[in-house]
């Protein structure tokens, strides 16, 4: 009689155990969810921009058809803008500038005249929005002209090397624009990759700067890819407000179109666009002489397809 007690209370336990357990009341058994955060982007188009194509080249060996990708060329969004480039013009690159916009000042007085620019250019065409695995979003590119601004000192040599130190956004390095001044002799350091925000990888392609002894507009970009371009200014629009003021807060210098002059190398026309600083200040405030001021900016360069 014990025994078969025994087997009973023990399968009655196992029922027990087996049975399907009911949630307490007032309580589900539901799996929480999770709830997709809604982007906070306001990024918007501001403008409709010029299309250009750039093709690949492909090997004459392969069986794909050539890889035609699609290049927007910037405008400022509103009032005139530059001249689309000429029919039939591929884009060969598109550079990041980072240096000097150089001035002159007779008096202590009035405006300050031009006097030339100072750039080392880095390779940013594979950062374009929409290029397979390095493209970045649209508004992360158009915004490497200030990064770079900030990011990295000035890749110059300085009379006052303190100088090459940006600062930040919040408070810059700002200084009288007489101590960015270049050293004349040897204004470039040695050529040197870097990385800034984004960008893990920006090649040094080449230098801006202008020519004696005319003074011209020159992009050498010769010894990595064999392009040279000698320009002549003909086009200019003034920046958008929006644009980054610079670490002087002077403003932005204006976008140009810069028309090959007859002695280019596969360049016929460069682009300034996308421009960060490089205004300078009235000759009251820079005095007497020579200033210069910090400027980031894009520098799509076309030539003949």
């Amino acid at each position: 009689m014990l025994a078969k007690s025994f087997v009973l209370f023990a399968a009655l336990a196992s029922a027990v155990i087996a049975a399907p357990q009911r949630p307490a009341p007032g309580r589900t058994s539901c799996k929480p969810t999770t709830t997709a955060k809604a982007s906070t982007s306001s990024v918007k188009p501001t403008s409709t921009p010029v299309t250009i194509k750039s093709t690949s080249s492909v090997s004459p060996t392969s069986t794909k058809a050539a890889v035609v990708e699609t290049r927007t060329l910037p405008n400022t969004g509103a009032g005139t803008q530059l001249p689309a480039p000429a029919a039939g013009s591929v884009l060969k690159m598109i550079a990041l500038g980072h240096g000097l916009q150089n001035y002159s000042c007779a008096t202590a007085s009035g405006n300050a005249s031009a006097t030339g620019a100072l750039a080392v250019l880095y390779d940013i065409t594979q950062y374009f929005p929409g290029t397979a695995r390095t493209g970045l979003p649209a508004n992360i590119f158009n915004d490497l002209s200030k990064l770079l601004l900030y990011g990295q000192d000035l890749p110059l040599n300085l009379v006052n090397a303190a100088a090459a130190k940006p600062g930040t956004p919040a408070k810059p390095n700002t200084l009288p624009e007489k101590q960015y001044v270049a050293v004349t002799s040897a204004p470039f350091k040695a050529p040197a990759d870097i990385k800034f925000g984004p960008i893990t990888a920006a090649k040094e392609i080449g230098r801006h700067y202008f020519a004696s002894p005319n003074s011209v507009p020159t992009f050498d970009l010769s010894a990595k890819t064999g392009l040279v371009a000698r320009v002549q200014k003909v086009d200019a629009v003034t920046a958008p407000a929006s644009a980054e003021k610079g670490i002087t807060k002077s403003g932005a210098v204006a976008w140009l179109r810069l028309p090959d002059n007859g002695a280019s190398v596969g360049v016929t026309e460069v682009y300034r666009v996308v421009t960060a600083g490089g205004v300078a200040s009235t000759c009251d405030i820079i005095g007497q002489g020579e200033g210069s001021v910090p400027y980031t900016a894009q520098y799509w360069f076309f030539g003949k397809a």
